[in-house]
């Protein structure tokens, strides 16, 4: 797809399931589940979409999914789902590991920077050889030294091999990638939580990443879920999101709903609807042979 000039590509490196109360937080069952209902073990499935934007010369990757390198028990454990994975998605517009030259990490959770290093021969290196990989300061603070609650989410084989490497780059608050595309903070999921707009001669697109995982979470500033550390900071970005949205009509893009990958917002900030306008299964008809 095309923002103006600027080139988008949405990839998903597959699907995974996590439990319905983390996702929905003190939502009750009973009203979460007529929008996703659950499998028997009360998890809800989640897509792993990230971001392949061309623009001003540089290929930039946006979030790496949930990669390869859970074990057997982890795998049945999340329900993964990868057919092709992340790397196969960008096989399919011509693009190898070593062609990429910014990866931003959204934010470091293992299902959005869980492939930004690969196996090789038992080893965890970065799977992008020749990239920058661009995150938050207190991002990384926060993830190279979690608590109790943070533990599971923050993984040292999806960060320390970027970190030896030298690849990385640590930023401290918003910065232009590319001329046209915005890295912006949008805190409350992590304090240092991002998303990412990419505007072009009148046209814009916002990857709203974990401030809304799904179309449940944009229809309701008070559906926050229980992986939000900051819940009523979580509410207010969503509520500054939403406004920027309707002003400016932009995309948005989700990460996680499994149905839907883009909408757009109708009506006000006192009463919108979210409309469809790509739907996952468009996209798994368009990839068939």
């Amino acid at each position: 797809m095309k923002v103006g000039t600027i080139e988008v590509q949405i990839l998903n490196d597959g699907f995974w399931r996590s439990d319905g109360g983390a996702m929905f937080g003190v939502v009750p069952r009973v009203l979460w589940e007529r929008k996703l209902p659950p499998d028997e073990r009360n998890r809800v499935p989640l897509a792993l979409r990230c971001l392949l934007i061309r623009a001003a010369g540089r290929t930039i990757l946006v979030d790496t999914g949930i990669g390869s390198k859970l074990g057997p028990k982890e795998l049945d454990i999340y329900g993964v789902e990868r057919p092709v994975g992340l790397v196969g998605e960008l096989a399919r517009y011509a693009v190898t590991p070593d062609q990429i030259d910014i990866v931003v990490d959204t934010h470091l959770h293992f299902d959005h920077a869980g492939g930004n290093t690969t196996l090789r021969d038992g080893v965890a290196v970065p799977t992008f050889p020749n990239a920058e990989y661009w995150v938050q300061r207190r991002e990384w603070e926060d993830a190279i030294h979690p608590n109790e609650r943070t533990r599971a989410t923050y993984r040292p084989e999806n960060l320390e091999p970027i970190a030896r490497s030298g690849q990385l780059r640590l930023f401290d608050g918003p910065a232009e990638i590319v001329p046209g595309v915005w890295w912006l903070m949008a805190p409350g999921h992590t304090p240092a939580h991002t998303c990412v707009l990419i505007e072009s001669e009148g046209q814009s697109a916002l990857f709203t990443v974990d401030v809304c995982p799904f179309v449940a979470h944009l229809e309701r500033i008070a559906w926050v879920g229980a992986v939000d550390l900051e819940p009523l900071v979580a509410m207010e970005t969503k509520r500054r999101i939403i406004a920027d949205v309707l002003a400016h009509d932009r995309l948005v893009i989700f990460d996680h709903d499994p149905c839907v990958i883009a909408a757009r917002l109708r009506g006000t900030t006192d009463r919108w609807t979210v409309e469809p306008v790509l739907l996952e299964e468009d996209r798994a008809a368009a990839a068939r042979p």
